[in-house]
């Protein structure tokens, strides 16, 4: 079987599996990385949303044999790492605003909007409603409120 090397938070790991499956499954699976969740696996609703090499992704539409030794998997596990604390900014947006129902999303949510504020602030510019509006990642309790209040709190202190 096929070995396949890349990082992910921060950490060095190898694996064996065949090129075909999906990342999800190895980091769920594989490495026990439980953040990123099962939604659709078509890339539609988005709840595994991760960061690849800094830049949001989702890792059940990636096959592991794409990625390579120098690419970087930061699950939301990870996340407060990239900046040295114990929680995120945007974690403690979303504790602050009580964003979380069921929470199944919420991985997803929050990686997807710290890739958005590190794209908007690359343009620089603040975040706007139209901006939010681009973030698709799907929440079934339609916390769609909180969740946008958060990121502009989450935002404001990255």
């Amino acid at each position: 079987m096929p070995q396949h090397t890349f990082k992910v938070n921060g950490k060095s790991v190898t694996v064996d599996a065949p090129d075909d499956v999906r990342l999800l499954w190895i980091l769920r699976d594989i490495l026990g990385i439980t953040g990123p969740k099962y939604g659709c696996g078509i890339n539609v609703c988005k709840a595994c949303t991760s960061h690849i090499n800094g830049r949001a992704f989702n890792p059940c539409s990636v096959p592991v044999g794409q990625v390579g030794p120098d690419d970087e998997i930061t699950t939301i596990e990870g996340l407060p790492a990239t900046v040295g604390k114990e929680l995120h900014p945007m974690q403690e947006a979303w504790l602050a605003h009580d964003v979380a129902q069921c929470g199944y999303c919420q991985p997803g949510q929050i990686m997807a909007a710290v890739d958005l504020v590190k794209k908007v602030r690359k343009e620089g510019r603040q975040i706007t409603n139209a901006d939010l509006d681009q973030l698709r990642n799907i929440c079934r309790c339609g916390t769609y409120t909180r969740i946008r209040e958060a990121i502009r709190d989450g935002a404001s202190k990255m």
